[in-house]
C-alpha cells in the first residue's frame, strides 16, 4: 500500500508539472531565434506580452533582399543634412564591420533607412518583425518599472535591460543586471557629419514614431545610470541602433 501511494503521488507530481508552461521555452509559437535577410541569426526574448530581438540589428539588406546603402565616407554621409536630402544610409562604428558584427553591438542606421516613407516602403527588420513604436517601447519599460512613464521618469528599467559586466559597457555599468534578457549593448551613434562618439558609454535605439509629426522618438541607456531615457531627435541624418519587435 505504501508503494502504491508513493507511485500515485509521483504520477500526480509529473502530471501537474508537466502541464505547466514556460512561455519562452515550450510555447511552439515562440521563436527562439530569427534570421534577417543578410543571414544573421538573433536570439529572441519574451518580455511581458512582447517578443523582442535580444541583440542589435546588423543587417545590410531589407527584408525583401534589397541592399541598404552602407556609407563610410564622411562627405557622402553629411550630404543628407547639408543638402537637405533624405537618403537611407547605414554604417558600422568607425566603419569596422567585422568587429561590430562579431561582437553583436551591431550596425547604425539613419532615420531615413528605417522609415518606409523614405526607404521605398521597405522593412529593415525581418519579415514578421518591425521597428518598435514609441508606445511599444513604453510598454516594455513600464512592464519593467511601472513608475517609469515610458522613460520620462527616473527608473530602474535600464539596469534590467543592460548587458552585465564591462566587456562592452564602460565601468561602472551602473546596476546592470539584465534580468529582462533584453541584453542591451552600447552601440552609441554617428552624427550627421560622420563623426562617431562614445562607444561603450551610450546605447541609442530608434523608435518608428515621431513627435509632432517631425522629430523621431528614441530611447537611450548609459554606462553610469540605471535608467533608460526617452527623447526625440532633431536630426534624422544621425545614425542609431535598431532593435526589432515581433508583429
Amino acid at each position: 500500500m505504501l508503494i502504491n501511494r508513493i507511485v500515485l503521488s509521483l504520477i500526480t507530481f509529473l502530471i501537474f508539472f508537466g502541464c505547466q508552461k514556460n512561455d519562452n521555452a515550450t510555447d511552439s509559437t515562440f521563436p527562439l531565434t530569427i534570421k534577417d535577410a543578410s543571414g544573421n541569426i538573433y536570439p529572441t526574448i519574451k518580455i511581458g506580452t512582447q517578443t523582442w530581438m535580444a541583440e542589435n540589428l546588423r543587417t545590410t539588406k531589407y527584408s525583401d533582399g534589397s541592399d541598404i546603402p552602407v556609407v563610410s565616407d564622411n562627405a557622402e554621409w553629411a550630404n543628407n543634412e547639408i543638402n537637405r536630402t533624405t537618403l537611407p544610409m547605414m554604417c558600422w562604428y568607425n566603419n569596422d564591420q567585422i568587429t561590430y558584427t562579431s561582437n553583436k553591438i551591431g550596425a547604425l542606421y539613419n532615420w531615413y533607412a528605417i522609415t518606409p516613407s523614405t526607404n521605398g516602403n521597405k522593412n529593415v527588420c525581418p519579415t514578421g518583425w518591425h521597428v518598435p513604436s514609441d508606445e511599444e517601447w513604453s510598454i516594455l519599460i513600464n512592464y519593467l518599472d511601472p513608475l517609469a512613464d515610458g522613460g520620462n521618469n527616473d527608473n530602474v528599467a535600464g539596469g534590467k535591460m543592460k548587458s552585465t559586466g564591462t566587456d562592452y559597457w564602460l565601468s561602472p555599468n551602473t546596476n546592470a543586471t539584465n534580468t529582462s534578457g533584453f541584453s542591451g549593448l552600447p552601440g552609441s551613434r554617428r552624427d550627421y557629419l560622420g563623426g562617431f562618439y562614445n562607444i561603450g558609454a551610450y546605447g541609442y535605439w530608434w523608435s518608428s514614431s515621431v513627435r509632432n509629426n517631425i522629430n523621431p522618438w528614441y530611447r537611450v541607456m548609459t554606462y553610469n545610470f540605471s535608467d533608460i531615457g526617452r527623447g526625440y531627435y532633431t536630426i534624422k541624418a544621425d545614425a542609431l541602433s535598431v532593435r526589432c519587435i515581433k508583429d
